[in-house]
């Protein structure tokens, strides 16, 4: 009787009309909440500079269209493709060192148990805690002291900065992969390196791909760490840094290219988001079968 009760209560709910024109109403609702920003920057790209200002949410119509002219105006003040090719550089490099070393300390301090493992792992842990400002003048003063004022250097910072969180999931993964398949390789003559990158490291490729994008969006959209690191005088200025440059002062804010310029900077890493989205759910839930 119970069983039958159980069941029955499911249908009940997709069969209610009510509810479901409510969850559908809440989910469009969210839908507006979320895209509204990026149909609001969208629209303005291709209106005149001052009728931004007068009218920010009418259509690019009759005399408020001007096609591509700011995004002509744009390319031409940033020197914008130069600005996405050390995006592009300092993003990938950031995210394969960060995917790279930070799963194997995940491994390592996840089978290793000893005092101080157990130490590094709260000391991740932490550091993911610790709001960007309170570290922000040492990092630039030993960011200058070492002369990581470039894009190396920038991949290095990255490295420093997100190796808590992606350890931290990482090691959620690890704990769920059981230890008898290391074992059974090890039984076969597989050596410590072997038996990480032939059996452990592929079982990784979910979560893998998912600390990849949480750190690629991440790094792609940051503006602050490149520009009190690399700041306005070197050629290595990544996009954020050279779209905050249209924004002037007394007025001087030429809001049409500065809509086309995000327009473009947002462009690479929706689409990237949108191909590989279905990887961040796979591999969060997965890293939270165990411990």
């Amino acid at each position: 009787m119970s069983a039958v009760t159980a069941s029955a209560i499911p249908n009940k709910t997709r069969s209610n009309p009510v509810g479901k024109a409510v969850l559908y109403l809440v989910l469009v609702a969210l839908t507006l909440v979320f895209i509204g920003p990026l149909l609001f920057i969208l629209n303005n790209s291709f209106k005149g500079r001052f009728f931004i200002s007068d009218d920010p949410f009418a259509l690019p119509l009759s005399e408020y269209w001007v096609g591509v002219e700011n995004y002509i105006n744009g390319l031409n003040t940033t020197n914008f493709f130069a600005a996405a090719g050390w995006s592009f550089f300092i993003t990938i490099g950031s995210v394969i060192v960060i995917v790279f070393f930070c799963a194997m300390t995940a491994y390592y301090i996840t089978r290793v148990k000893t005092w101080w493992t157990n130490a590094l792992y709260l000391l991740f842990v932490f550091s993911m805690v610790v709001p960007f400002q309170m570290v922000m003048f040492p990092t630039v003063k030993i960011a200058d002291m070492l002369h990581l004022d470039n894009p190396l250097g920038m991949i290095l910072l990255y490295l420093g900065f997100g190796a808590g969180l992606s350890t931290f999931i990482f090691s959620g993964f690890v704990k769920s992969i059981p230890v008898e398949i290391e074992e059974a390789s090890m039984i076969d003559g597989c050596g410590p390196l072997q038996n990480y990158f032939r059996i452990v490291m592929p079982m990784l490729k979910p979560v893998m791909i998912t600390v990849a994008i949480l750190n690629a969006m991440w790094v792609w959209n940051d503006y602050l760490l490149p520009y009190l690191i690399i700041g306005l005088s070197t050629p290595y200025k990544t996009i954020p840094v050279v779209v905050q440059q249209l924004v002037g002062s007394h007025g001087s804010n030429d809001m049409g290219a500065l809509m086309a310029m995000l327009v473009l900077a947002i462009i690479p890493i929706v689409a990237f988001y949108l191909s590989s989205q279905k990887y961040i759910i796979e591999g969060v839930v997965a890293g939270a079968v165990k411990g």
